[in-house]
């Protein structure tokens, strides 16, 4: 599913316009995104929980040289799916 058709999926479900679901999609994805950088967890109970993870400087290689470089520390966004959404897709 895209973008456009999540946005008609929420209009005709909640019964909104497709701006105003345009809105409420920009909105909820910029609070969870907001929320990340803060560092924060956000649970949406029965759906899942959107977390950071912190990744170790480590050291990799170069697949074509074989040649080791250094990779740096940094932060990625984790989602655990929650179990009524794990059982909706079972």
């Amino acid at each position: 599913m895209t973008k456009p058709e999540l946005i008609n999926a929420i209009a005709n479900k909640a019964g909104l316009s497709k701006a105003a679901a345009t809105k409420a999609l920009a909105a909820t994805l910029e609070s969870i995104s907001d929320a990340l950088k803060a560092g924060e967890k956000v649970a949406l109970i029965g759906f899942g929980t959107f977390s950071v993870a912190a990744r170790a400087a480590r050291i990799g290689k170069n697949p074509q040289t074989g040649e080791a470089i250094a990779i740096p520390a940094s932060k990625a966004a984790k989602f655990k799916a929650g179990q009524k959404l794990k059982e909706a897709v079972n």
